[in-house]
């Protein structure tokens, strides 16, 4: 039946969308952080659909929520009439967002979201210039593939904004080894260097990831995003972060990546675990930037009542449980367990993470070079010890570890020791 069904795939999906394992698997059914593949097996759940299924499977109370809305009929209608479970969900982002008179637009995506908040930016600025991080991944449309700064992800150099690159969340070449401090203050010069020599000046805005996703989980410093955002403001330049993998206490010691950095954005886009499974997304921006399109618009699907009756009970839990506080339990947990265990191994480059989003980078040993096999081996290799993870950075070779935020301490510790066994066995 799976051979079937990989056969069915490859002849009517395109060739470059990508599967995991040599054997492609599919989930059929998942309960907690566990889910149940199309091969029969169970699993451990450490990497959430992407770090989407922030309170795992069949949490109880989204699908009350879920079944009550169908129950009563209504899909979807647009955004062309008003929305009860919309505004009662902006009502609460805009509140935790952190930015003064804040107002939100919903989307279905990732991607959509930041294209909408480039959209305002350069609305707003007239101007088409923008600044992102090397590293970066903001989705797959347009204007975000233009300023992905990751060529396994840009899959087009045309483009409808003119981008130049800051440092990001790698040090490499005259970078590597500085300490945070020193990482940041040469950071900074570049900056004002690109902006003397690289722009036009009128600059739109930056657009950051507090930490960088699809990146390998490269972490900036914290304080460097606040110290570009001093640089920017000299400018009248506008600071978007991207909180589509930061959002909602994923990094354990703060609720929005970007807290981490001393600085208020002018906008955030969010996406993935607010839905919990539900395709949601949107931006937060202050009124008057969110304001400044004068042409009509809507959002045929953003903020539909069955993606925000899913949100809305997804977003309560989260509060209610405090599962910003257990992420960053069983995320320290997870962290030190790896560092302890596999972090001296030859093949391994680094251990880091940040609450529940931990990057383990491989390396051929006694090298550098990175070790993109060794990824996509550990990468089986947990498959077959019932756990599932995902792999990313630049080269592919860092292994990404991202479960939902509900893990138990159990649960960590056992994820734990079925990653540290595949690490070992693929590295020795």
């Amino acid at each position: 039946m799976t051979d079937d069904l990989i056969t069915r795939h490859r002849a009517v999906m395109p060739a470059w969308l990508a599967l995991y394992y040599d054997e492609p698997m599919e989930i059929v059914s998942g309960s907690g952080c566990r889910v149940t593949g199309s091969d029969g097996r169970d699993y451990l759940d450490f990497f959430a659909g992407i770090l989407t299924n922030m309170l795992g499977y069949d949490n109880e109370a989204v699908r009350h929520a879920v079944d009550e809305q169908m129950a009563r009929g209504v899909l979807h209608t647009s955004t062309l009439y008003l929305l009860s479970g919309q505004i009662t969900l902006a009502e609460k982002i805009a509140r935790l967002s952190g930015i003064p008179d804040a107002k939100v637009f919903f989307t279905s995506s990732g991607t959509e979201a930041n294209e909408a908040a480039l959209l305002l930016a350069t609305q707003a600025r007239r101007s088409n210039q923008v600044i992102a991080l090397r590293n970066s991944y903001h989705g797959r449309g347009f204007g975000t593939v233009a300023v992905t700064g990751n060529r396994g992800w840009s899959a087009s150099s045309l483009s409808p904004v003119q981008v130049v690159y800051a440092q990001g969340g790698r040090r490499v070449g005259a970078f590597a080894g500085l300490d945070d401090a020193s990482y940041i203050d040469a950071a900074v010069l570049d900056l004002r260097d690109l902006l003397a020599t690289a722009t036009a000046g009128d600059v739109a805005c930056m657009l950051a990831e507090p930490v960088q996703g699809v990146g390998g989980f490269a972490i900036p410093p914290d304080g460097l995003l606040g110290a570009y955002a001093e640089v920017l403001a000299e400018h009248g330049i506008l600071f978007v972060s991207d909180e589509v993998q930061t959002g909602w206490g994923r990094t354990g010691d703060h609720f929005w990546g970007y807290e981490a950095h001393g600085v208020t954005p002018d906008a955030l886009t969010f996406a993935k675990g607010i839905g919990n499974g539900t395709a949601i997304a949107g931006v937060v921006a202050r009124a008057g930037l969110m304001d400044c399109l004068q042409a009509n618009s809507i959002s045929t699907f953003g903020g539909n009542p069955l993606a925000t009756a899913a949100a809305n009970a997804t977003l309560d839990y989260l509060l209610e449980h405090d599962l910003q506080k257990q992420a960053a339990v069983t995320g320290r947990l997870l962290l030190d367990g790896l560092r302890e265990t596999v972090g001296d191994l030859p093949g391994v480059a680094e251990v880091r993470g940040k609450g529940l989003m931990i990057g383990v980078e491989l390396v051929r040993p006694g090298t550098d070079e990175p070790d993109t096999a060794a990824a996509s081996a550990v990468l089986e290799a947990t498959r077959e010890r019932g756990l599932l993870i995902g792999k990313g950075g630049l080269y592919g070779n860092c292994l990404r570890v991202a479960p939902p935020l509900i893990l138990s301490e159990s649960e960590a510790r056992e994820g734990l020791g079925r990653l540290v066994d595949a690490v070992r066995s693929c590295m020795s």
